[in-house]
This record gives C-alpha cells, structure tokens and sequence, in this order.
C-alpha cells in the first residue's frame, strides 16, 4: 500500500522516538503484535517476498566459517523456496558503501544448494527509484528462486536516518516515502525482517516495511526474542563490562526489572559504579584520565553526570539487597598493578586481586543457585579490559573460565555476542556457555534502555494489516 509523505513523517517521528505520544513498550509487547513467517503460509507460489536479511557477514573458504548470520537465515529462507515464493534478500556488508555481497550471495547459494544470483545496480539514486532492470529480474525469477540485492549501504538513502533530528524528518519524508513505495510497486509487497543484528536505524529496517501489505519476523530472528532473550529477562547475576560508559542505562533496565541481585562488573563501567560506591561511603576515589576534562573528547571519558546516576544506582540497588562486585586493583597503562588509578593514569585490565574476588563471587553464586528449578540464569556482556593486547588480557581470559565453572554447575550462561563472544572463541569453548548469541548491540537493545529499532518498526507495519494480523 503507498504511503503518503504525511504518512511517512508520522512513521518516521514513531520510528525515530520524536513522537511524545507514543508509549514505551516491552520486547515482549512489540513481539506480541508483530506476525511469525508461519502467518504468511498461504500466500500463493510465485508471490515475490523481501527479506531483510542478516547479510553482514565475511564468508570463510568452506561453510561453517565467518558465516553464522548466514547459515542463521536458512530455515526462513528454504520456508520461501518451499512455498515457490520468489526470495529477494537485501542488507548491508560493514560501513563501506564499496563493499560487495558477492560472497555472501555465493555462500547463500552453497548453503541452499541453488544458484543465488546477485544485483548489482538495482537503485538509482538521482531517481530515488529502484531500476527497471532489477525489477526486470524479480519479475522473471523462477519458483523458488532466490536473488541478493547489492549492498545496501552503497546509497546515500540507506543510511539517511543514522544522524538525523527531528527538525530533519519533514525533509526527508517526501524522498523516504518514495523509496518505500518504489520497493513495494517494483520488487515485493511482503517483508520478512530476519536480520537479528541490524539495530542501526537503516531505510531498509525502517522505513521500507512502512508501504508493505504484509510483516513478519523470520524463524531464527522469532526464536531468539522469544527463547534465549526472553531467558535473559530473568536473569539473576549479570556480568557487565566494556568501554561503553552508556551501557549504565541498559545495566539500570535490567536492575529495574527487580530479577537481578549481583552486579559483577569491569571497565569503565566498573569505575564510575566504583567511584559512586566509595563517594557514598565517604572515600574518594580518582579515575585518572577517564575523568579528566581535557578528554572529553575520548570514548574512556566519564561526565560528571554518569558518576551522579552510578551514585543513584548503587544507593537504591544496596537498599533492595543488590550486590555490586568491582574490582579492587587495576592494570595501568604500563603494566603496573595498582589499588588505584590517580592522576594522568588508566586503568587497562582488572587485576589479580580482582579476579580473585570474581572467583570467589561466582563460587557463592553456584553454592546458592545450584539446585535452582528452573536453573538460575547469568548474562554476560563485553570483556575486562583491552584483552586484544597480551599485556591486558589476563582478566578476561581468568572471567572465560568461571563461566565454564557455573555452565558445569547447572546454570544457564547467557553471552551477549560483540567482544565477550569474541573472548569466549579466544580462550573457551563454544559449550562452556548455555548460549552466545550473534548480535550484540541487538541484545542490549532488547534487555535495556531502548527498544529495538526494527522492531518499532515493524508493530507500525503490523497494525496497519489490520486488527488480526497473525491469522
């Protein structure tokens, strides 16, 4: 159905959070609205189908390498071949507008065992419409078919709303809505979103489902919200960590959701909850660079602010019986071991006496949970430090451990995928854990602060099929 640019705006406005009307909604009220690929069982053969799909991948010399998002799309995408539906895929590869999906195409074809051709030049960007010769194509694919779309960051309209404002959205409305109606009249008018990493807030997530006649989510992409996150949400230890001083408004979610009672953390994290915990007890604490003023401009940097919100945080977490583990010596800058940081100094890695507080911690957490029915749950998300350097590595690769020490305990761990999957290949084994998952940025959308993108998305999408959208 054609959107109209006061539409789109509206959309955008709901999309983007501009609008103060809409209200804030659980993972699991966006999921209870949105179809399942399964509701769209009766569409004909032959119908043309769009799949948004996880396409951000760097395909290994055989299957089974660099490929998981891949092979993650393909019981959804033998569903579409099943039917004799024509299957479109589109997505990006990295931030590159010159990266190719020509791998990907050809490993999507080794894994369904057909040939997946790819289009290269489908859009045309001084048009905003998409080409006649890639609507040619669709048009004359066979049953079952499928084809990739070229990588959808190579246009500008792609990646439109990544830095936009709300004073911005009038003047993208007329082009966005374009470009949706152009996919809907030229390529399909049914959308599968079965890309569970992209949270970046891409045309192809967030505005091409606006002129759609029909939404679902993909099998893989349904299975994750509704298993192993929807686990996650009762999670009572979480093991948080990383750079990312902003996570301290996804660790306040979780704790909000009254389930969690220990806080294990490292990085900057770690220090401003550190600096908050001692202030409170009448002890300062100097975080070294991180709260220097003069870097301002760097990602390690603490605001006042953040401090003011850990305060907050550990005060009300200490009256509900919460308890936050930090670490208690540090690796600087130059390989030192320090109880503090100080002036001019940064903090690298937990260090040994901290990961002995870790160990100890988690071994009272296993005496408690062991025997829980049904098992008691932990989620664990970044690494300890800058474990890509040996010299700061010896704090994450400690954590990997105990993680495997709680899996043989009998409780379920949970790995937020990004860095602390990538520690887990690093120094474990894919069974030390119940579950890693393949997105990280998603995972934290989905347990904390914000909704995910897509999702916002794709309800909008959904209720306007009507009132019974999963018949």
């Amino acid at each position: 159905m054609p959107i109209t640019p006061d539409a789109m705006l509206t959309w955008l406005r709901k999309v983007l959070g501009a609008d103060p009307g809409c209200p804030k909604l659980s993972m699991e009220q966006y999921l209870e609205v949105i179809p399942r690929i399964d509701c769209l069982g009766k569409l004909p053969a032959g119908t043309p189908v769009l799949i948004r799909g996880d396409v951000d991948a760097k395909p290994g010399k055989t299957v089974g390498e660099g490929d998981i998002r891949l092979r993650s799309m393909k019981e959804t995408l033998q569903f579409c071949r099943d039917k004799g539906w024509k299957t479109i895929v589109f997505g990006h590869i990295g931030r590159d507008p010159e990266k190719s999906l020509d791998k990907v195409a050809a490993r999507l074809g080794e894994i369904l065992g057909c040939k997946v051709p790819l289009i290269d030049d489908w859009y045309d960007p001084a048009a905003n419409a998409v080409t006649d010769a890639a609507a040619k194509i669709v048009a004359e694919m066979p049953l079952g078919g499928v084809v990739v779309l070229q990588n959808t960051r190579k246009y500008d309209i792609e990646r439109v709303l990544w830095k936009a404002k709300p004073d911005d959205l009038p003047k993208l409305a007329d082009k966005l809505a374009k470009f949706a109606n152009e996919m809907t009249a030229k390529i399909a008018k049914v959308y599968i979103h079965e890309a569970f990493s992209a949270g970046s807030l891409d045309s192809s997530s967030m505005v091409v489902p606006a002129a759609m006649e029909m939404v679902a989510v993909g099998k893989y992409e349904a299975e994750q919200f509704t298993g192993p996150l929807a686990d996650c949400l009762g999670a009572q230890m979480v093991i948080f960590s990383g750079l990312k001083i902003d996570k301290l408004d996804d660790l306040q979610a979780m704790i909000d959701r009254g389930k969690i009672r220990t806080v294990l953390t490292a990085g900057s994290l770690a220090m401003a909850l550190k600096k908050a915990a001692l202030e409170l007890d009448g002890k300062p604490f100097d975080l070294g660079l991180s709260e220097d003023p003069g870097h301002k401009d760097k990602p390690y940097y603490i605001p006042p602010q953040r401090i003011d919100q850990a305060k907050k945080m550990v005060s009300e977490g200490r009256a509900k019986g919460i308890a936050f583990v930090m670490p208690v010596d540090f690796v600087l800058q130059d390989g030192q071991v320090s109880e503090t940081v100080g002036p001019g100094n940064q903090q690298f890695d937990v260090g040994p006496a901290s990961s002995m507080l870790y160990e100890k911690t988690v071994g009272e957490f296993i005496a408690k949970h062991q025997n829980d029915k049904p098992p008691a749950v932990v989620f664990h998300n970044g690494v300890f430090g800058m474990f890509e350097d040996p010299r700061f590595e010896e704090g994450t690769r400690k954590f990997v451990a105990q993680l495997k020490r709680m899996k043989d305990a009998g409780v379920k761990i949970y790995v937020g995928g990004g860095e602390g999957g990538t520690a887990l290949e690093k120094y474990g084994q894919p069974d030390w854990v119940t579950y890693c998952f393949t997105a990280g940025g998603t995972v934290l959308n989905a347990l904390g602060s914000e909704p995910v993108p897509y999702l916002i998305s794709l309800k909008l999408a959904a209720e306007a099929m009507g009132p019974k959208p999963h018949a």
